[in-house]
């Protein structure tokens, strides 16, 4: 399945326009650039040593808490996927989950989120799902992500007023309610005709979105919960409580995971994000590197394993074809 998608962005790669190769190009070196920056501060301020003291120093229950928290945060997704896509996903839970799995290493790996494009081409391999609708849905599911986050930002950020957080999320809910008809609208503006099946496919998810916000809310709460725990236990804060700059600290590290540079494997850009959040709670710019190093190590391990695993994970073999227009998702037999 790897190899697939790896062939896939390959040839999406080589066919794109010189313009677009020159653009890409220059990511790859403001990536690189990312990287290379924070590889080199560890090596020069002696900070790989603290590190690995820092993990070899973390107790066996915070790993476990860690191991288990991002299990579940999987299990989550992988529901969100078997309700999303439920005319073609019913009954192959097991599948849904290797797609989670793979797909999660694939984004975790890969430079400048390529991996995103595996969501698309793998729900079109396990599932026969056209392409437009995987993609509609995942540019649906990613939406939703910013949404959620976004708010779970807005109530856990220090020093926040309370008035401020309340209009925050109200705006926020607001904003997520509004999502599928102003993204259609900018879709149809930015190409008239090119989108239309994507923006079919958004309408589609939209649909059927209220248990689709309940699985993203339960997976951002599980995922920052665990990651604020383990990032409290990695740093000395004496201006916030270890637990509040831990959640501040585990925000900022994920709104940059969504930022559309990036370094190798997220390494540099997510210990940016982290930090500069810690930051505001009182945390040393060096410290806040060092165990946002450590966490990111912890994950990129964590999603390794994951996909490994999955290989192991029992699949169907036969493709399923989405019903036909007007068919009932839900009298459709089991497997």
């Amino acid at each position: 399945m790897l190899p697939f998608v790896v062939r896939n962005f390959t040839a999406a790669t080589a066919s794109a326009p010189a313009p677009d190769k020159l653009k890409s190009r220059m990511k790859y070196v403001v990536m690189a650039t990312l990287s290379l920056a924070f590889a080199g501060w560890l090596v020069w301020s002696g900070s790989g040593a603290d590190v690995a003291a820092a993990l070899a120093a973390l107790p066996a229950p915070a790993l476990l808490l860690l191991v288990s928290g991002l299990a579940a945060t999987y299990l989550l997704r992988a529901l969100r996927v078997y309700h999303e896509f439920g005319e073609v996903t019913r009954g192959r839970f097991g599948d849904c989950l290797r797609l989670v799995l793979t797909h999660n290493a694939l984004v975790n790996l890969l430079p400048m989120r390529a991996g995103e494009l595996s969501f698309p081409l793998l729900l079109n391999r396990r599932f026969g799902l056209p392409l437009a609708r995987a993609a509609g849905s995942l540019l649906w599911l990613r939406l939703q992500d910013a949404v959620i986050l976004a708010a779970l930002a807005v109530l856990c950020w220090p020093r926040l007023s309370p008035a401020l957080r309340a209009a925050g999320v109200a705006a926020l809910a607001t904003g997520g309610a509004l999502l599928p008809p102003v993204a259609q609208w900018l879709l149809a503006r930015v190409a008239p005709g090119r989108f239309d099946a994507a923006r079919a496919a958004l309408a589609e998810s939209a649909n059927h979105a209220r248990i689709g916000w309940l699985w993203t809310l339960a997976n951002w709460c599980v995922k920052l919960a665990v990651l604020s725990q383990v990032l409290a236990l990695l740093f000395v804060s004496p201006l916030a409580s270890p637990l509040e700059a831990g959640v501040a600290g585990a925000v900022g590290g994920e709104l940059a995971a969504v930022l559309p540079v990036q370094g190798v494997a997220a390494i540099g850009s997510y210990e940016a994000g982290v930090a500069a959040a810690l930051s505001v709670a009182g945390v040393v710019w060096s410290d806040g590197l060092k165990a946002a190093f450590s966490l990111h190590l912890l994950t990129l391990a964590t999603a390794l394993a994951a996909a490994g695993l999955a290989l192991a994970l029992p699949s169907s073999r036969a493709n399923r074809s989405p019903p036909a227009d007007g068919e009932n998702r839900n009298s459709l037999p089991e497997p």
